[in-house]
């Protein structure tokens, strides 16, 4: 059983700044990928940000330049440094964890349940 529990969300002005964390917990032998995602409204869940296990970090165009996807591996976290919001960054934000859970399964996908980011004056 593998727990990701998210913190971080809340309200804040265009413009403005936020940063999300989200922490693995259970039975975790390794973790390779981690990102988060969001949904809006009415919308499909969309990539935000992924950082593999040796670093490496992909965004999705609309956050390039204003978000920063980090990890801390010692403590199976990862962060998102949300910079120069806008409305339209308005979502729930899930984070996801490629996880295997002992060194003979494949890995899993577990997700968070979302904390809400509202960008607005």
């Amino acid at each position: 059983q593998v727990q990701l529990v998210e913190s971080g969300g809340g309200l804040v002005q265009p413009g403005g700044s936020l940063r999300l964390s989200c922490a693995a917990s259970g039975s975790i032998f390794r973790i390779n990928a981690m990102g988060w995602y969001r949904q809006a409204p009415g919308k499909p869940r969309e990539l935000v940000a992924t950082i593999t296990s040796g670093g490496i970090t992909n965004y999705s165009d609309s956050v390039k330049g204003r978000f920063t996807i980090s990890r801390d591996s010692a403590k199976n976290t990862v962060y998102l440094q949300m910079n120069s919001l806008k409305p339209e960054d308005t979502a729930v934000y899930y984070c996801n964890a490629q996880v295997k859970v002992n060194a003979y399964y494949p890995e899993y996908d577990y997700w968070g349940q979302g904390t809400q980011v509202t960008v607005s004056s």
